[in-house]
């Protein structure tokens, strides 16, 4: 059994920067994908940007060159460097994890959330 939990959020201005982290503990045979989803009020969920273990990385159009997602296979832990931070950026961003179990069943792990908040 892994848990997940995010850290880094708050408020910052239109054009800063913030660090999101995301911590993993647990019980498991494997940690696969891990990544970022964010969802903000009266919006749909996004897929913010995912990680393998090899480092192949995949990004949401509008992320694209302002977030870096990164990972400590070892510690099994993956980050999410936000610049050029844009108001709607403001979500709640969640971690998640594709965790293998012993014996292979395979679930999806979430973190409790950490906001995010571009505002001036």
């Amino acid at each position: 059994q892994v848990q997940l939990v995010e850290s880094g959020g708050g408020l910052v201005q239109p054009g800063g920067s913030l660090r999101l982290s995301c911590a993993a503990s647990g019980v498991a045979f494997s940690i696969n994908t891990m990544g970022w989803y964010r969802q903000a009020p009266g919006k749909q969920r996004e897929l913010v940007a995912t990680i393998t273990t090899g480092g192949d990385t995949n990004y949401l159009d509008s992320v694209k060159g302002r977030f870096t997602i990164s990972r400590d296979n070892a510690k099994n832990n993956v980050s999410l460097q936000m610049n050029t931070l844009k108001p709607e950026d403001t979500a709640a961003y969640y971690c998640h994890a594709h965790v293998v179990l012993h014996g292979g069943r395979m679930y999806v792990s979430w973190g409790q959330g950490t906001q995010v908040t571009v505002s001036s």
